[in-house]
C-alpha cells in the first residue's frame, strides 16, 4: 500500500494538530445565505489560521486559488438531500482518483453503525478506503452511531466510542466525531482508537465560550484538533473565531486569551 503521510501532513501541521474548517454542508442541505460567497470566506479564513478545508466536488474545482495551499478533504458521498423522505441510504458518488484529479489530500465518507442501513453505509466505506490507499490516498470516517436517525442510545459516549473504534478497524485514517461530553469519556474515546480523532461542531448554534471550551476539553482529553463548520463560518466575524479557535488548537491558550483573540480590534 502507498504511503498516506505525506498527504496527511497537508492537514495536520508540525504539531500533529489540525483546525479543520467544514465547507461541505452544501452537497446534502441549504447553505443560504450564509455560505453565498464561499470563495470570500475561503480565503479570510484560510489566512486566519485553518489548517485544511473539508470541501465539496465543486468547491475544489471553482475556489482552488482561495484555498491558499491549505489541506483539502473532499466529500465523496452524496446522493440525498434534507428534501428527500430518508428512504435511500447515501451513495459513494466520487472515486478515489476523481478526489486525486481535484488536489484532495484525503476523502472523508460516513460511517453510521446501527442505522437504518447500515449495511450499505458500512460496505461503502470499507471499499473507499481499500480504493484510496491503493492512490495512498488517506480516508476521513465521520463515525456517528445511527446517523441521525433519533435513539436514545445515538450519542452515549460507548456507542461514540465503539463507531470510531469501528471505523479506524476498517482502516480509516483520520476520525471526525461528536465530542462524547466530559473529558474521562473522551479521553477513553482517544485511547481506544488508534488514528487522530478530530471532534466536530454540529448543527447547533453555540455561544462563543463554551465551543472554545468544549473544544480545550477535547484536546486536553487526547483529541488532535476539530472538523467545525456553520458555527464558525455562519459567525459575524468567521476570520476572528477561526484566528482565535488555531489559537487555541496550536498555543495551547486558555479559552480566556482565545476569546481575547476573537475580541481583538485590527
Amino acid at each position: 500500500m502507498n504511503n498516506t503521510t505525506h498527504r496527511k501532513n497537508h492537514i495536520f501541521a508540525s504539531d500533529k494538530k489540525t483546525f479543520i474548517m467544514a465547507m461541505d454542508h452544501g452537497a446534502n442541505f441549504n447553505v443560504l445565505p450564509g455560505l453565498k460567497y464561499p470563495g470570500r470566506i475561503i480565503r479570510e479564513v484560510a489566512n486566519a489560521g485553518v489548517d485544511a478545508f473539508l470541501a465539496t466536488p465543486g468547491m475544489a474545482t471553482y475556489f482552488a486559488d482561495d484555498f491558499l495551499g491549505k489541506g483539502l478533504i473532499l466529500r465523496v458521498d452524496g446522493g440525498v438531500s434534507f428534501l428527500g423522505d430518508h428512504s435511500k441510504p447515501i451513495q459513494w458518488v466520487v472515486t478515489a482518483e476523481d478526489a486525486l484529479r481535484l488536489g484532495a489530500d484525503s476523502i472523508i465518507t460516513m460511517c453510521f453503525p446501527g442505522s437504518t442501513f447500515e449495511n450499505e453505509i458500512l460496505s461503502n466505506l470499507s471499499r473507499v478506503i481499500m480504493d484510496a490507499h491503493r492512490w495512498g490516498l488517506p480516508v476521513t470516517a465521520e463515525a456517528l452511531p445511527r446517523g441521525f436517525e433519533k435513539s436514545d442510545d445515538a450519542r452515549t459516549p460507548e456507542n461514540i466510542t465503539f463507531a470510531c473504534r469501528q471505523s479506524v478497524e476498517f482502516g480509516a485514517d483520520i476520525i471526525k466525531t461528536i465530542y462524547t461530553g466530559d473529558q474521562d469519556s473522551f479521553q477513553n474515546l482517544t485511547d481506544s482508537v488508534y488514528a487522530p480523532v478530530v471532534i466536530l461542531g454540529g448543527a447547533k448554534k453555540v455561544p462563543e465560550r463554551q465551543l472554545l471550551q468544549e473544544i480545550k476539553d477535547a484536546m486536553e482529553a487526547g483529541g488532535a484538533g476539530v472538523a467545525m463548520g456553520r458555527n464558525i463560518w455562519g459567525h459575524e466575524q468567521p476570520a476572528k473565531y477561526s484566528a482565535a479557535i488555531a489559537k487555541l488548537i496550536h498555543e495551547d491558550c486558555s479559552v480566556d486569551i482565545a476569546l481575547k483573540e476573537l475580541n481583538k480590534i485590527f
